[in-house]
């Protein structure tokens, strides 16, 4: 029993060592809702994100640890291109009022439209009741790239930023009963960011630190937190999941502690989900999730721009942020086995996106207003051990349109648009 855990321990930093040296080379960029991810790995995305009572492969942690006791011992790898088309309009003139700071009217188009999202896990059993994996994937993120001077910086070539954030997590899975199963992940975060075109706040006196909000390149943050979770069978062929991640708590961006709140800090928000999985026949099965995340709690994403950009200066704790709402995200999926060798999946799911209409300013840098996501994919088993895994996602383009709240009133308005691609692809080994 000892050496076959030990094996199990060194095959796990083994893995994580190849998984760190890959995805070294490989940037993320994902605002689906609001900046998380709506799946992470490939047959997840294809049911729109719903798995925290349906565990499919080694990335079940990213949901709920609990479903890593029920996968086996396997190892599943995924890449997605992820196309976000993202834009903003401003109408109206500035009016040019003392104290007031108006944006040049038209339809802006970030660039940068794809990006590639990796994923990889493992899975290894430790006895008939307990399993040690680990889950790498990217948690989310948001990226901006405009080819104009939004606020007026013609110190930097472009606008926008560029955040990204990535979860290592372990996870010890046990089983209670033969259908029950606790399971706990502690998460490691990395997040990289930067940012262009902010300057001109600093020059006006906005920021506590003015060399330190805008055009300093990319900056780096390290975090810990931990996702805990439950699923088990509670009626014939009905399931129940649940699961908790704690607020990631992050080092502070210290080339950007003039630009976020509480001098560079930018947490990981807390979240959680409870999800069904029904299995209707022993070919279909149907799953629904409900998560929540709270981006409020976190003061550089959801402490408002006004009155706090008056009030308080960019990057002391009552600094202006984004004005984020919460997030609550219901998400429903289905799964057809038509063959031994054949899954087909579906999914959709909705939430109202998390920025205020007064929020428009700063938010032209981050416009998460995604909400509503189509997903399918399907499985195709190779011989007894190996998988292929294809999903598509297609988020609906939605917008959100308020005044400009710098400018006089009725003076401007903003409108933050966005729509998105997802091609995935995966492969699975299962031992």
């Amino acid at each position: 029993m000892k050496e076959k855990t030990f094996l199990c321990l060194k095959g796990l930093v083994i893995f994580s060592i190849v998984v760190m040296i890959a995805l070294s080379f490989v940037a993320t960029a994902s605002a689906t809702n609001g900046y998380f991810a709506h799946g992470y790995s490939i047959k997840n995305k294809a049911l729109a994100g719903a798995g925290t009572a349906l565990p499919l492969d080694s990335l079940a942690a990213s949901t709920n640890p609990a479903g890593m006791a029920f996968v086996g011992k396997r190892i599943d790898f995924g890449l997605t291109f992820f196309n976000p088309n993202r834009e903003y309009t401003v109408r109206g003139n500035p009016s040019g009022f003392p104290g007031t700071f108006g944006f040049k009217p038209g339809t802006f188009e970030s660039n940068s439209n794809w990006f590639i999202i990796p994923s990889l896990g493992g899975n290894w059993i430790l006895d008939e009741k307990s399993s040690l994996g680990i889950s790498i994937y990217g948690n989310g993120g948001m990226n901006t790239d405009y080819d104009t001077h939004t606020y007026y910086d013609f110190s930097a070539s472009t606008t926008g930023i560029d955040l990204m954030q990535l979860f290592i997590a372990p996870t010890y899975a046990r089983k209670l009963l033969p259908k029950h199963a606790i399971g706990v992940s502690p998460i490691f975060a990395y997040q990289s960011f930067a940012q262009s075109g902010l300057q001109t706040l600093g020059d006006m006196g906005f920021s506590s630190e003015p060399d330190k909000i805008a055009n300093n390149g990319h900056d780096n943050s390290y975090g810990y937190g931990a996702r805990i979770g439950y699923l088990g069978e509670v009626l014939p062929n009905l399931n129940l999941g649940a699961s908790y991640q704690t607020e990631i708590k992050m080092s502070r961006f210290d080339k950007y502690e003039g630009l976020f709140a509480e001098q560079g800090d930018f947490d990981i928000p807390s979240n959680w989900s409870v999800g069904l999985a029904y299995n209707a026949t022993p070919a279909l099965t149907l799953a629904f999730d409900v998560q929540q995340i709270y981006y409020s709690d976190v003061k550089s994403v959801g402490n408002p721009m006004l009155p706090n950009l008056t009030n308080s200066k960019l990057g002391n704790d009552g600094g202006a942020g984004f004005g984020w709402d919460d997030m609550t995200i219901y998400k429903v999926g289905v799964q057809w086995k038509s063959s031994p060798d054949w899954v087909w999946r579906a999914g959709y799911s909705y939430g109202k996106q998390p920025i205020p209409d007064r929020e428009m300013p700063f938010n032209i840098l981050a416009p998460g207003v995604i909400e509503q996501h189509a997903t399918a994919g399907v499985t195709r088993k190779i011989g007894n051990n190996q998988e292929l895994d294809f999903a598509l996602m297609r988020a609906f383009s939605n917008s959100v349109r308020g005044p400009n709240k710098l400018e006089a009133p009725g003076q401007q308005t903003i409108e933050l648009k966005m729509d998105q691609w997802e091609i995935s692809a995966g492969y699975s080994y299962k031992f």
